[in-house]
């Protein structure tokens, strides 16, 4: 079996081709520049931005795996054979990597983590208020799925007041559940930390909004570890300058390097983290590649396979 592989770079090229080789000695890595000039027999490609067309320029390619658990980026291929197949890298400890993300983000949110950093660099001793106790806080999660229910349970464990938000009604031991655009005002009315986990698709993107963000709480804070498509920036930070939103930790943007141009950089209070959210470490996503693999050479559905009409 080949698999090409374009995430991490050249230089991550020999730690995948170990960690493949553990998992299954029949598994051949070819680098993502090789690929160009032998493409052939290559069936499988782990990617995560790939340049337009280099996947159409794969003749045996059967499987397009994501190393991450969104597959944006390769749908933006607008040369990408219709119907390919593309599974997404969601593995064992891909939830609990995301609820330690939001519960980090979280706490930085209200202990003003983002003021303190910017009062370090400037070399400036202030004192600020006492932040909330946990048990005041009332986050709230949109997207209840494999990433959102894991995330609204860490939450709830150690205290938070939890609501979580998503198209159909979820029941989850401690989580008061709001359903559907109907519910939508209520739940965004008893949140002080907005935190969005739901897919991309055409009911999603945007929802991120002046309308929502005037929905919460004056002073209340978001954390967007979806998808960049979700957040309308310069709502964002209208939101922000009249103090309707306080901050905002922001771990995926529509443009992916996030352009040096780009004003969320330079805002006193965004945070902005690399797409790190839920990824993880190459030994793991190595394996579950693998896993796929074997599960397709074996005719055998797989459980993570993207869904076209649903939009994830």
């Amino acid at each position: 079996m080949r698999i090409t592989v374009n995430s991490g770079g050249p230089q991550a090229l020999e730690e995948w081709r170990g960690h493949f080789r553990a998992c299954d000695p029949a598994i051949e890595v070819v680098g993502w520049d090789e690929a160009r000039s032998d493409p052939a027999g290559i069936a499988y490609a782990l990617v995560w931005a790939p340049e337009a067309g280099r996947l159409a320029a794969l003749p045996d390619l059967r499987l397009v795996i994501s190393a991450g658990a969104g597959v944006d980026n390769i749908l933006a291929d607008p040369l990408l054979p219709p119907g390919l197949p593309i599974a997404r890298m969601i593995t064992d400890s891909t939830a609990g990597v995301m609820s330690e993300y939001v519960l980090t983000a979280t706490l930085m949110l209200i202990r003003q983590a983002r003021r303190m950093a910017l009062n370090q660099a400037d070399r400036r001793w202030q004192t600020l208020d006492a932040p909330p106790r946990i048990e005041q806080v009332r986050v709230g999660v949109m997207g209840l799925g494999q990433l959102g229910a894991p995330t609204v349970q860490r939450l709830a464990g150690i205290g938070f007041q939890v609501a979580g938000w998503s198209r159909g009604r979820a029941s989850l031991p401690g989580v008061q559940a709001y359903a559907g655009p109907d519910e939508l005002a209520a739940f965004l009315a008893r949140t002080d930390v907005l935190v969005c986990l739901l897919p991309s698709t055409d009911a999603t993107r945007g929802i991120l909004n002046a309308a929502t963000f005037a929905g919460l709480p004056r002073g209340a804070c978001v954390i967007n570890a979806g998808r960049g498509d979700h957040l309308l920036v310069p709502d964002l930070l209208a939101a922000l300058d009249s103090g309707q939103l306080s901050g905002a930790v922001l771990d995926v943007f529509d443009v992916e390097p996030l352009p040096a141009e780009s004003p969320l950089w330079q805002h006193p209070g965004v945070t902005v983290t690399p797409h790190y959210g839920s990824t993880p470490d190459r030994r793991e996503r190595a394996r579950k590649a693998a896993d796929m693999m074997q599960r397709w050479e074996r005719g055998l559905p797989l459980p993570q396979l993207y869904d076209r009409q649903r939009g994830y």
